[in-house]
């Protein structure tokens, strides 16, 4: 009887690119039965990457029991698509040959990404797997420092000379049986293997067969060096909009080619960095995690808040017989703080992407730091004046009303400068201003927050 699928409106709404619920419940059914030949059945159409979620879905007692009954599947396209956290246990409960099996199928970058973090033993052992040209490829690759080029790059590069035709090119990538899987261009290469341009695999097949291939190249071609930073490959290739670049030694000789899917996932990983450094959560954090594991990356960011709510709190102890004197303060000075928290957030996130994307930069710092002060001038006068109002008609005081209006103008114009000054003054520092700004930010804004608020109406109304 052969398998229906499920219903198109088994699909959640915005989860149209996720395995259907009714399909994972299948799933689930097959491997709580035991049934091989069923869930081989269910995955059999399934895309890699979408087998992978749902390897790193399962429970650690599930995930044992999946891959023995679906171990002789596993491919380089999954093994590559699972998450690091768990890829390591994944591999461990694959039969050897398997693995080697998978990381023949593999491309070079995929192989480094698999072997860079695991132990001696283990990489040597997945490097014999290898043919002796694509091993060397691949410890090649080590060689170069982590976060580099040259560890995302990968080393099956199809390359012309300078002087060939159209003709000769394409006769060349018929006859040839190495070509990488994927690829968008040729590069063209002096004696010396020194990258001279690109030409386009759609550029090729449009051109007559006696065109030199120096006539019809790219005019986006650049090389990135093998040393350059990961985070830079990626603005390069979203500021430039490139498929593929040359990647050079020192010697500006080619040794390899990043492809943009690899450039976008640095960028992607770049992305959700900034995010958990932002929320104090470890830029390592992972929702395969186990309690021990999320809890040790938590432990840190929360005990320098303690430090910071310490400062805090000695400020308002600074207050205590006015606060004694006047219950209303208790009452009133959170919310003067948790605006100027909220004010620094904002204004800190724009600066830390700006930064990240290098948007923010010296020659525009200055413009974006009198346009955040005057924002948070302008959303103090907005919001104090609010606040003033509730604060009159709530405890029928003027006075009370004018210290709360005046703390939240001072309060949310700290902030903003605070959100703008604390991420670029710890880039020039050289520190990373996603992992460190918001401890300094919220210290900021509690402290300000607080002694103005405070000390305004110790001034004014005691």
């Amino acid at each position: 009887m052969t398998e229906q699928a499920p219903a198109p409106d088994d699909q959640a709404d915005g989860d149209e690119f996720l395995p259907r619920r009714a399909l994972l419940d299948q799933i689930d059914a097959a491997i709580a039965d035991g049934d091989a030949e069923r869930l081989n059945l269910l995955l059999e159409p399934m895309h890699g990457a979408d087998i992978a979620d749902i390897i790193e879905r399962l429970t650690p007692a599930e995930r044992r029991t999946f891959l023995g009954l679906y171990s002789g599947e596993i491919d380089g396209e999954i093994l590559s698509e699972i998450d690091e956290a768990i890829r390591d246990e994944v591999i461990e409960q694959l039969p050897p040959e398997v693995v080697a099996e998978a990381v023949r199928e593999m491309d070079s970058d995929d192989v480094v990404d698999l072997v860079e973090d695991m132990d001696e033993p283990e990489r040597a052992e997945i490097l014999a797997a290898l043919d002796a040209t694509d091993r060397a490829a691949v410890q090649q690759a080590l060689a170069y420092p982590e976060y580099s080029a040259g560890r995302l790059m990968q080393s099956e590069v199809v390359t012309a000379p300078e002087h060939w035709t159209v003709g000769e090119a394409v006769a060349f990538l018929q006859s040839e049986d190495w070509l990488p899987e994927q690829f968008y261009h040729i590069v063209l290469v002096d004696p010396r293997r020194h990258p001279l341009g690109y030409v386009t695999l759609g550029r090729l097949l449009a051109s007559a067969h006696s065109t030199p291939l120096r006539d019809i190249t790219e005019d986006s071609f650049r090389t990135i060096s093998a040393f350059a930073e990961e985070a830079d490959v990626a603005y390069v290739f979203n500021q430039y909009h490139l498929i593929s670049a040359p990647v050079v030694d020192r010697d500006d000789r080619l040794v390899g080619i990043i492809t943009i899917d690899d450039a976008m996932a640095v960028l992607d990983e770049e992305h959700e960095e900034d995010i958990l450094r932002l929320a104090g959560v470890g830029d390592e954090s992972s929702l395969t995690d186990s309690v021990v594991q999320t809890a040790r990356q938590r432990v840190p960011w929360l005990a320098t808040n303690i430090l910071t709510a310490v400062a805090a709190a000695s400020v308002i102890g600074l207050f205590e017989s006015s606060i004694a004197k006047l219950v209303a303060l208790a009452v009133l000075m959170p919310i003067v703080a948790s605006m100027g928290g909220n004010a620094g957030t904002q204004t800190l996130t724009v600066a830390v992407r700006g930064l990240a994307t290098k948007g923010l930069t010296k020659d525009n710092s200055m413009r974006v730091i009198r346009r955040e002060a005057a924002v948070g001038l302008l959303n103090g006068a907005i919001f104090g004046l609010a606040i003033g109002c509730v604060t009159f008609f709530w405890f029928g005081s003027f006075g009370l009303g004018a210290v709360i209006g005046l703390a939240m103008v001072i309060n949310l114009t700290i902030a903003a400068l605070a959100g703008i000054l604390v991420p670029l003054t710890l880039e020039k520092l050289g520190a990373d201003p996603a992992l460190a700004s918001p401890t300094f930010v919220t210290t900021v804004t509690d402290v300000v927050g607080f002694f103005a608020f405070l000390g305004l109406a110790t001034v004014m109304l005691l």
